[in-house]
């Protein structure tokens, strides 16, 4: 994987991979990457083709997956999971994120994924704030790497999450 060289690429395979709810405008995404704990990492093809992207936020207790994306003609030939596993081996450091209820068979599947590659699903509320004006909360929840996590245990990084990723006062 290398850091992302073309945001419009990145964007607008995000734009196709996420409903509106779960991203940000795309100055709102772009801006992000003038934030020191924010990257975005890119896998390309032998020809330098975007075939998927990794954006993630490090910070000293934790780590958290934004987005992670396929190009739709390349999903399920293992891309997204050398992309998860590489970022997983990087360091030792505790992972989260976000997923969607287990409602509908295409979160289902993206829970499984994620199990497959050592995440743990907690069933404890959690909703994510709007990424954009007038957006409600988001029921969303929440995926950890190595170990399960309690609410109690997941507190420390929700607030971190909220003030610095979501920009939002508790």
């Amino acid at each position: 994987m290398e850091k992302v060289d073309s945001f419009e690429e990145v964007f607008e395979l995000m734009e196709a991979a996420f409903p509106v709810t779960e991203i940000r405008t795309y100055e709102g995404q772009r801006a992000l990457l003038s934030h020191p704990n924010y990257s975005i990492d890119v896998e390309r093809d032998a020809q330098g083709q975007l075939l998927g992207f990794l954006a993630s936020w490090s910070f000293s207790t934790f780590r958290f997956v934004e987005h992670i994306a396929v190009n739709a003609a390349t999903r399920g030939g293992g891309i997204g999971k050398q992309m998860l596993t590489t970022y997983m081996s990087r360091t030792s450091t505790p992972i989260v994120l976000e997923v969607e209820p287990p409602t509908a068979s295409d979160a289902t599947r993206r829970i499984e994924f994620y199990k497959r590659c050592g995440f743990h699903l907690n069933l404890f509320p959690y909703a994510q704030p709007p990424l954009r004006e007038g957006q409600l909360t988001l029921p969303l929840n929440i995926m950890s790497y190595p170990s399960p996590m309690t609410e109690k245990e997941f507190n420390p990084c929700k607030h971190i999450l909220f003030t610095e990723v979501y920009k939002q006062l508790l």
